[in-house]
């Protein structure tokens, strides 16, 4: 499925314009990179220069394409709430809806080429453009690489005066290069007091615990979890979690729970517990008065970080704004690229960066020469 609009471009066209622009800059590789720069221009200059299929990570939170012009005050801050615009302008977020899914669809289009084998993309965006940008990507990506569709609760809930609902919520879309090899570090959230009191109910000498069923979903044609044990035979349709030895093992040890009526259920302690999955709701909520226009909140990156990519691998930003993607990736160990083309965006990460990271600067403003 194609999302056809006025000034689509083939990926061909789009991968022929970035190979064929011409750079004479040269950088380490082996160290973190701010660009400045048109990023269409900075994303052709990473796939000439060695980091194809090289990047695990890309984070982006692009424009909304909202028809507005962003500020930043005299004094230095933004304001997500009230929009002055007696300040100094960080960017202008104005397309017709061709001229923007153009602008992203390029952008994606090399992005995806950047990415490696485990590589995964996060879109940062509203739902009013989102539901574009999702089937940009399915065509991109592949339908099969989608993982999810992430409900970011931003702020506390509004009043204003519309005839709508009020929105505190934005989304994330998330996808991955192949769904088979993409980098899961399966981080867990804490739980909380309420959620321990609601999955650990009951207590021993042990500590408190709750209990699960001896079996899972699932038959077993052959082996050890189908056969019986104490004269008994999982559920059809399910298979025994473990051997019948293991479960001997187990009771002996105090750790299988028996009811009155002689049903074994499995004892599983608070104190073995690694964390709660983490769902598709998220509440991250943003700086009120952040360094950058529409700066996001960075304990969110740093998770997002944390659980998408490595030690070892590269996470790219090329929507920069305030650098939140870099601090995060600075303060987790991973080396980094961000690209922005404002004066304001980099002189602001370069602050935010000074005496915490040692990276490369490289300035692409300059006109671009075609074959």
């Amino acid at each position: 499925m194609k999302l056809e609009f006025d000034g689509r471009r083939s990926e061909q066209d789009i991968l022929s314009f970035a190979n064929n622009c011409k750079f004479n800059q040269i950088v380490d590789f082996n160290k973190s990179l701010l660009i400045k720069g048109d990023n269409l221009i900075g994303l052709s200059y990473l796939l000439q220069n060695g980091y194809k299929n090289k990047i695990d990570l890309v984070y982006i939170d692009p424009p909304y394409n909202t028809n507005q012009i962003y500020y930043l005050s005299a004094e230095g801050r933004s304001n997500t709430i009230s929009k002055s615009t007696n300040g100094i302008v960080a960017y202008t977020d104005k397309f017709t809806l061709e001229e923007y899914l153009s602008f992203m669809r390029d952008r994606l289009v090399l992005i995806y080429n950047l990415l490696s084998e485990q590589g995964s993309l996060y879109v940062h965006i509203d739902s009013k453009m989102g539901h574009y940008i999702k089937l940009l990507l399915d065509e991109i990506f592949g339908i099969d690489n989608f993982k999810n569709d992430i409900t970011r609760i931003k702020s506390n809930p509004k009043n204003f005066d519309r005839n709508a609902f009020g929105n505190q919520k934005d989304m994330i879309l998330f996808y991955v290069k192949n769904k088979k090899l993409n980098i899961w570090n399966n981080i867990r959230a804490s739980l909380t007091n309420r959620d321990i009191e609601k999955l650990y109910p009951k207590s021993d000498g042990r500590g408190r615990y709750t209990t699960i069923p001896l079996h899972a979903p699932g038959e077993t044609v052959n082996g050890c979890t189908s056969m019986d044990w104490r004269g008994m035979k999982p559920p059809i349709g399910r298979h025994w979690r473990t051997s019948p030895d293991e479960f001997e093992n187990l009771d002996e040890k105090g750790l299988i729970e028996w009811s009155s009526n002689g049903n074994p259920r499995i004892k599983k302690y608070l104190k073995d517990s690694k964390g709660k999955k983490v769902q598709d709701v998220w509440e991250y909520k943003d700086p009120q008065y952040p360094m950058y226009p529409t700066q996001k909140n960075q304990k969110m990156i740093e998770f997002i970080i944390e659980q998408s990519s490595n030690r070892d691998s590269i996470v790219l930003d090329c929507f920069a704004g305030g650098g939140t993607t870099m601090l995060a990736s600075e303060k987790k160990c991973r080396k980094w690229i961000g690209i922005d083309q404002s004066d304001l965006s980099i002189e602001i990460i370069n602050k935010q960066l000074s005496g915490k990271a040692d990276y490369n600067f490289l300035n692409l403003t300059l006109p671009v020469i075609k074959n």
